[in-house]
């Protein structure tokens, strides 16, 4: 058993050695305090600086109020998070604060003054993360396995510091876990007909409403919107379809088409609403930049009929073919002549989605469009022509008498990656390593970028609140 008394050198020790996610140590702190999280430390202060952060864990899109007691008034002080990825690398953030008259921080309610952010931002230890310096180039954050939670350390350092420094001393720490399934939320692989995804459902009997969850060409099977829809009441498909094991073809090819979305009863959106637990007339589909298209062509095709429709930064077409029955597959280097480069020799894929670049063939009839689409574009997106795609899906619904099927949010300074909220943005990561390294750049700023997410997320439970629940 590892005691409470432990020395926070010791903590820092296990940082280091990225162990901590293989110990329990967070739990033996957390019990000290169990109504708010909070460890106090030996200091030669009167009374011991106090960190405290509730709850303790809670879903990856929950606030939590983060506080610091019993310090001397007017005195400045760092608030630092750090956590290690599932890769083992190191994220952390940190902001200076001025502890208030009665020696208190409070991050809901005090101003940043430095750091990783400014200003008040109750959640910017964890929007604000970034790789450790030092780190490898082109990192991106992303949760694999959903079933376990992040575990942050929050620190409470003397001074206005930076935590790489290493020069400040630790007056208290808290460890807290950021959880991305419910209570209940249960995982189900789906490997049925061809079909590769996960199914995730909520706690109960149902029938529950339904999301058909697609991502974009990075390709795998991320699950961590999903498991959140469920965590909201909301079965959803985590849906495969290209860049998986599983999946036919070489990584670098889309050998699946219309019949794996569309086909009658066997492909992915009548898997979902054929489901016990699914109720049938209330399934819709979201989308993410190359999903965002396949979300339109779905909805836009006979035979699929959704309830609504979420799209985020993606376009109405693509200059990649979708496979023929024959199987024939659609090739990246087909688009390759629209990258464009930075001066680092970092790739953006904008021109590749402009409208005036897809054949007229190969854009979404959004005439058809049978049901209320939200879609949500960041102005600084890097790697899809998001503005010029909304305008055109307005325009094409203004003509057809069906404006008001739109709901369209822009977001300034917001990129590509609009994630469920208090995930931090990454402005550019690695795209692939193999024949050759490419850093693709998404956009995005780390302020605006955070505010987009967490209003975003808020109007898409919103908008599938109205329009899936009776």
């Amino acid at each position: 058993m590892v005691r409470a008394h432990i020395s926070l050198t010791t903590i820092r020790q296990l940082i280091d050695m990225k162990m901590l996610p293989c110990i329990s140590l967070h739990r033996n702190l957390a019990c000290l305090h169990p109504a708010v999280g909070g460890v106090r430390w030996k200091s030669s202060y009167r009374q011991a600086p106090l960190l405290t952060a509730a709850p303790v864990r809670a879903l990856i899109d929950e606030q939590i109020s983060i506080k610091a007691r019993f310090l001397p008034p007017c005195c400045p002080v760092t608030v630092c998070a750090q956590m290690h990825s599932e890769d083992g690398d190191l994220w952390e953030a940190f902001a200076h604060y001025n502890t208030n008259a009665d020696g208190t921080v409070n991050l809901t309610s005090d101003q940043s003054v430095g750091g990783s952010y400014l200003g008040r931002e109750p959640m910017g230890l964890f929007w604000g993360l970034q790789p450790a310096p030092g780190s490898r180039e082109g990192l991106r954050l992303r949760k694999k396995n959903v079933e376990t939670p992040y575990t942050v350390l929050l620190s409470l350092l003397e001074g206005h510091v930076s935590p790489s420094e290493r020069q400040s001393t630790e007056l208290a720490a808290i460890f807290t876990e950021r959880c991305y399934m419910a209570p209940g939320v249960r995982r189900i692989e789906i490997r049925q007909d061809g079909v590769v995804g996960t199914l995730f459902l909520p706690p109960g009997p149902g029938p529950f409403p339904a999301m058909m969850d697609l991502w974009g060409m990075g390709g795998g099977l991320p699950e961590y919107r999903s498991s959140l829809f469920a965590s909201r009441g909301y079965a959803s498909l985590a849906l495969a379809y290209i860049g998986h094991k599983e999946l036919p073809g070489p990584q670098n090819t889309l050998n699946v088409g219309d019949s794996y979305f569309q086909g009658g009863g066997q492909a992915a959106f009548h898997l979902l609403q054929g489901h016990q637990q699914v109720c049938a007339d209330r399934v819709g589909i979201i989308g993410l930049s190359f999903g965002a298209y396949l979300t339109l062509r779905l909805a836009t095709q006979t035979g699929v009929k959704p309830s609504c429709l979420i799209c985020i930064n993606g376009p109405v077409g693509s200059v990649i073919k979708l496979p023929d029955v024959d199987g024939s597959s659609g090739l990246f280097d087909s688009e390759k002549k629209y990258w464009r480069y930075d001066d680092q020799g970092h790739a953006s894929f904008r021109e590749v989605s402009l409208p005036a670049n897809i054949a007229p063939e190969n854009k979404v009839k959004l005439e058809h469009l049978p049901c209320p689409l939200m879609y949500i574009l960041g102005e600084d997106d890097l790697s899809t022509s998001s503005i010029e795609n909304a305008n055109l899906i307005e325009e094409t619904l203004r003509a057809a008498g069906k404006s008001q099927l739109l709901t369209r949010l822009s977001y300034p300074g917001a990129g590509h990656l609009i994630e469920p909220p208090y995930a931090p943005n990454s402005r550019a990561s690695m795209w692939s390593v193999k024949p050759e390294k490419l850093i693709t750049l998404w956009g995005g700023h780390l302020a605006p970028h955070a505010a987009a997410q967490e209003d975003a997320w808020k109007k898409i439970l919103d908008f599938m609140e109205s329009h899936l629940r009776l």
